[in-house]
């Protein structure tokens, strides 16, 4: 796997906050595969699911139950290796009743345990198993930075490694963190969210004061990637606010410097989401300009980013860029051909829709690369988007051919 550069520095811990994590016997390997966040006291959160109409039951329970507490969680518990999803009834039972005893042994109400879940869909979530080890789950759990990462670990499927990012700020007399921890590799496209992540920060302010932040932080960075261009039943970005630094976000300051700390540690989540993409060699960083507006400049990227032909040229760091233009012609928007430029690098090669003179060895080079800049502009306006995606390999296949068995 590859690795795309961070400098974000340690990881911060924010006040308010404990981890743990647990091996309940979900996953066949016998790795831990149950995690906890707890905050000492309940926080303010906002959260963003996913889109596809087959949601996993910890996304209906959880979506339900912030709308009860008014956007209010004491804790958060995920599980690995079961998606939960396609359950039916049943499913949404079992997540409820963790949520119960989970609640139980914090001295809340079941609506302010947050649930998640990753990892097959179609199977039986074993309840059972999750709620023995809650009490272990509960005893352990640390305001430290080992409990992070066990908790990191115990999400992951797929994943290669722990994804984490936190930034730091001072705003007055306080300081404030921002952490943030993700899983992802597989069944990648995020809309409005992006498989599990969780970002932590100890300012204070309302669920109201949290949402619009939390929308703006995904817009440029989660909800502008891809992998294979499945979006998950699971997707979540869950953000909360302890407010135990004493900051508060009704500042205009604070809140500048909070959306800029979250949106910097959501593009990191992103980055490392994708470049540990499955069987992922090359990661693109692809640059849809003079569009007309935003929601035209993405719907030109997902529709390159998602092309079996542009993606298995990219694995084999093939220059053929006009898999590319195909994909543009295609993309449902009223492209004018002839218009049309795409660069490899900073080398351009399609001119107004047609071939140019160009150093076909050089762009490969440039393509086999781990990280590699390709550029289209489509001649319609002002607008741009930075989409990052991968190239699709024979690894892919052969990771998600035998997922379940």
């Amino acid at each position: 796997m590859i690795s795309l550069r961070h400098s974000l520095g340690k990881i911060r811990l924010p006040l308010g906050f404990s981890f743990a994590a647990v091996a309940a016997g979900i996953k066949v390997s016998g790795r831990p595969d149950l995690a906890l966040a707890e905050a000492g006291h309940s926080a303010t959160a906002a959260a963003l699911f996913t889109q596809n109409r087959v949601a996993a039951a910890p996304v209906e329970v959880g979506r339900a139950a912030l709308l009860s507490t008014g956007g209010r969680v004491r804790a958060v518990v995920v599980n690995s290796g079961n998606a939960n999803c396609a359950t039916g009834r049943a499913g949404i039972q079992a997540c409820e009743r963790v949520c119960r005893e989970a609640g139980k042994l914090f001295g809340v109400p079941a609506a302010q345990v947050f649930p998640s879940s990753t990892g097959i869909i179609g199977v039986r979530l074993p309840a059972e198993k999750i709620r023995a080890k809650l009490p272990e789950l509960f005893a352990t759990r640390s305001p430290s930075q080992r409990g992070v990462l066990a908790f990191a670990h115990a999400i992951m499927t797929t994943d290669t490694r722990p994804k984490l990012a936190s930034v730091r700020f001072r705003t007055a007399s306080k300081e404030v963190t921002v952490l943030g921890i993700a899983k992802g590799a597989g069944m990648i496209h995020p809309q409005l969210a992006t498989m599990l992540v969780y970002l932590f920060t100890d300012v204070s302010a309302t669920p109201r004061e949290l949402r619009p932040l939390l929308r703006e932080a995904c817009g440029d960075s989660l909800n502008c990637m891809s992998i294979d261009g499945d979006t998950s039943t699971n997707d979540t970005v869950l953000l909360l606010a302890s407010g135990a630094s004493g900051a508060r976000v009704r500042d205009v300051r604070t809140r500048k410097k909070l959306s800029a700390a979250l949106s910097a540690v959501c593009q990191s989540l992103a980055e490392q989401i994708v470049s540990d993409g499955e069987g992922v060699q090359h990661v693109i960083r692809l640059f849809v300009e003079q569009a007309r507006s935003r929601e035209e400049a993405l719907l030109v990227a997902r529709t390159i980013a998602h092309s079996a032909l542009v993606k298995t040229a990219w694995a084999g760091a093939d220059p053929n860029w006009g898999r590319i233009l195909a994909a543009v012609g295609r993309c449902g928007v009223p492209i004018d051909p002839s218009r049309v430029q795409i660069f490899i690098g900073s080398q351009k090669v399609c001119r107004n829709g047609i071939a140019c003179t160009c150093n076909e060895r050089q762009a490969h080079r440039t393509l086999a690369q781990p990280v590699c800049d390709v550029r289209v502009q489509i001649g319609r306006g002002q607008h741009s988007v930075r989409f990052l995606t991968t190239d699709l390999t024979a690894e892919y296949v052969r990771i998600n051919a035998d997922y379940s068995t």
